[in-house]
């Protein structure tokens, strides 16, 4: 995955260590590595794809390649030649994995067996078996695969991420451009990072050396325990540059207890669209500090639905778990198990509320909100300067709603014209947005809104919150107050 982060296949353990273990290994690392290697695979697959006529494309290290090349382009001028036809080869991959289970199950990235035609592991002691694929997961990028053998096998067991901290030692295994057997040591350089990856990212950054086929290896502690699996990089090389990611073991532990049973992943799902708050969000509805998850759209006869959940609820937590960011809820919500009710403790109009909720299981097709549209349209349409706010709006009557092609249930202000320099500006409301919340209270027209900024100015508020609706995207914005 390049944004500069590459899928490649790193092996970085991290270590993670109470106070009184929190040490640095007396003479090296070598008896932790020779109790770890035999648990740790290469995995290569293969595919067949198909190429256009020519001779398609090949890899840059691939030997003649530059003959085949000329002979192809000589082989295309000849008008005796046979007509081009679609040829069919071979493509492969390599990776790694480890061992969780003596009976033969193997933990790997799941880019690294994606769409492979076949895949064969090799055992430490250099023997070749093939391998099924369990299940897998694109969401975490985790894949579960087994293999037979009469061999005896080496497991490594899971560690507890969570007591993972930032200066602890990191071991990583694996196999780097297929040289297989490769050992770097390092530290945990941070935890949870989101990398962009899917809403589920919890990765650690650890500066262990690793490089392309390491995806799919294991991130130990000292302890010899699996705390991560090496998933990405950080290179605009492509090489290491000592920032290497790993998917955290308790993220992906229920993932793969899944993918065991089920042959598929099942997550729990709430039916809400939720967004992160911001401390201004925070001051206009009289929470302490910026935390939880704001519910800015709720899905239709989903669980949350049934449940009395609201627009502009603010979950803190869920299951008994606090829910200090947003992005920790997808991940809470996806581990609890199917059809369990739970208790919500949410912040709503300026008081806490619990409620409780039956968790559902996710479906692949469960709908989603599309992404931000903003009309343009320069035809002039009755104004009113909301000076507080930076903004101009005017009410949606039926020619705004169909100059800026509105749905028939959008009611509120469309905003007409925005002051850059004001912090609606700046949080991004543009021309063609409809406001149609304003501190949580409806508002139609211009004295809605009026009334609504009064209220907040009386109640001592610095800003106010609106919802805004952009295209088909709707969210919440805290807007700090000019006046």
């Amino acid at each position: 995955m390049f944004r500069h982060f590459s899928l490649a296949a790193f092996a970085c353990a991290a270590l993670a260590l109470s106070p009184a273990q929190a040490r640095v290994p007396t003479d090296s690392f070598a008896d932790l590595t020779a109790k770890l290697l035999p648990a740790v695979v290469n995995i290569s697959t293969s595919q067949t794809v198909e190429s256009k006529g020519e001779m398609g494309e090949m890899d840059e290290a691939e030997p003649f390649q530059d003959w085949f090349k000329e002979f192809d382009k000589r082989r295309q001028a000849d008008p005796d030649a046979a007509p081009n036809r679609p040829k069919k080869r071979k493509q492969t991959s390599l990776g790694s994995g480890f061992i969780i289970d003596k009976a033969g199950y193997i933990v790997t990235n799941n880019h690294v067996v994606a769409d492979a035609d076949k895949i064969s592991v090799t055992l430490s002691d250099d023997s070749v078996h093939p391998a099924n694929l369990i299940g897998r997961d694109e969401k975490t990028d985790i894949a579960l695969l087994k293999i037979t053998t009469d061999k005896p096998l080496t497991a490594v067991p899971w560690g507890d991420s969570d007591k993972v901290r930032v200066g602890d030692w990191a071991v990583a295994i694996g196999n780097p451009f297929g040289l297989g057997g490769t050992v770097t040591a390092g530290i945990i350089s941070a935890r949870a990072r989101d990398i962009d990856a899917g809403q589920y990212d919890d990765f650690f950054q650890t500066d262990a050396a690793i490089n392309r086929g390491n995806s799919g290896g294991p991130l130990f502690n000292l302890n010899g325990e699996v705390i991560g699996i090496n998933t990405a990089i950080f290179s605009p090389s492509g090489g290491s540059v000592g920032v290497g990611f790993a998917a955290a073991a308790n993220l992906v532990k229920p993932v793969l207890a899944s993918l065991r049973q089920y042959g598929r992943t099942r997550r729990g799902w709430l039916g809400v669209q939720i967004q992160s708050v911001s401390p201004e969000m925070a001051e206009s509805i009289g929470l302490d500090k910026a935390r939880g998850a704001m519910i800015a759209e709720v899905l239709p006869d989903g669980p949350a639905a049934k449940a009395g959940l609201e627009a502009g609820d603010i979950i803190l937590s869920f299951d008994q778990k606090p829910i200090d960011k947003m992005r920790a809820l997808p991940r809470v919500v996806a581990e609890t198990p199917i059809d369990k009710t739970v208790d919500l403790n949410i912040w709503r109009q300026g008081k806490p509320v619990t409620l409780r909720a039956k968790v559902l299981e996710l479906k692949e097709d469960a709908p989603a909100v599309a992404a931000v549209v903003t009309p343009d349209d320069n035809r002039q349409s009755e104004k009113t300067q909301l000076a507080d706010l930076g903004v101009s709006v005017t009410p949606i009557n039926d020619l705004i709603r169909k100059r800026y092609d509105l749905a028939d249930d959008v009611e509120g202000l469309l905003v007409m014209d925005v002051d850059e320099d004001s912090d609606a500006g700046e949080k991004g409301i543009r021309r063609g947005d409809v406001i149609d919340e304003i501190q949580q209270t409806p508002v139609l027209n211009a004295d809605d809104a009026k009334a609504a900024i009064a209220k907040a100015k009386q109640d001592q508020r610095k800003s106010v919150l609106l919802r805004v609706l952009s295209g088909k995207k709707v969210g919440f914005v805290g807007v700090k107050l000019t006046g």
